[in-house]
C-alpha cells in the first residue's frame, strides 16, 4: 500500500512538472545573410585581345610567369570571397583539343555534383562561341566556361570560392555571382 501511494505521488509530481506553458520549438533552418550591392558594371579593357564588363565590386589582377606578362587574369570576387581564374590561349592545336580539355575539367567534378547544367553561347556577330557550366552541389568549382572565336583564340574561366563547398550555405552568393558571370559572358568581345 505504501509503495502504491509512493508511486502514485511520484507519478503525480512528474506529470504536474511537465504541464508548463512553454513547449520546446526547434530553430528553423537559416542562411547566411549577405548584404551585397545592386549589380553595377564597368567595362574592362587592357592590352589583351578581349574586352568585357565586370562588376564594380570585383578586381581584375594580372597573372604573370616571372618577368613574362600574360593575358591570364585572376578576378578577385571581393565580398563573395572567391576567385575566377581566367586563361587566354592563342590556339596552336585543333579547337577540339581545347574544348575537350575544358569539358574534362568539368567532368572531374561529377563525383560531387548533384547536377551539371550547360548553356551554349553563340554570338555570331561578335564571333564568340562557347559553353557555360553550372555545377550544383558540394563542388570545388561551381562555375566554369570557355569561349572561342573558333579559329585562333580560346579563353576559359573557373570559379573557386574561398569556403568549404557547402552548396546550401553559399547558394545566395552563387546566385548573385551567376548574374555577374552571365553579364561577363554576354559582353565578352574579341579585339
Amino acid at each position: 500500500m505504501k509503495i502504491t501511494l509512493l508511486l502514485t505521488s511520484l507519478l503525480f509530481i512528474l506529470i504536474s512538472s511537465c504541464s508548463g506553458d512553454e513547449l520546446p520549438i526547434p530553430k528553423p533552418s537559416t542562411y547566411l545573410n549577405i548584404n551585397l550591392p545592386e549589380h553595377s558594371y564597368i567595362p574592362f579593357d587592357s592590352e589583351c585581345p578581349y574586352t568585357f564588363d565586370i562588376s564594380k565590386i570585383y578586381s581584375v589582377n594580372n597573372v604573370s610567369y616571372g618577368e613574362e606578362k600574360t593575358c591570364h587574369k585572376d578576378i578577385d570576387l571581393g565580398p563573395l570571397h572567391g576567385t575566377m581564374h581566367f586563361s587566354y590561349i592563342t590556339m596552336e592545336k585543333p579547337l577540339s583539343e581545347y574544348v575537350n580539355f575544358s569539358i574534362d575539367k568539368v567532368d572531374e567534378h561529377k563525383i560531387k555534383a548533384n547536377a551539371i547544367e550547360d548553356e551554349l553561347i553563340i554570338r555570331k556577330k561578335d564571333k564568340v562561341y562557347g559553353t557555360f557550366f553550372e555545377l550544383q552541389g558540394d563542388v570545388a568549382s561551381p562555375f566554369q566556361f570557355y569561349l572561342t572565336d573558333s579559329t585562333n583564340r580560346f579563353v576559359s574561366g573557373v570559379v573557386y570560392m574561398n569556403a568549404r563547398p557547402n552548396y546550401d550555405s553559399i547558394k545566395p552568393s552563387l546566385d548573385y555571382l551567376k548574374v555577374d558571370i552571365k553579364r561577363f559572358l554576354n559582353t565578352f568581345k574579341w579585339k
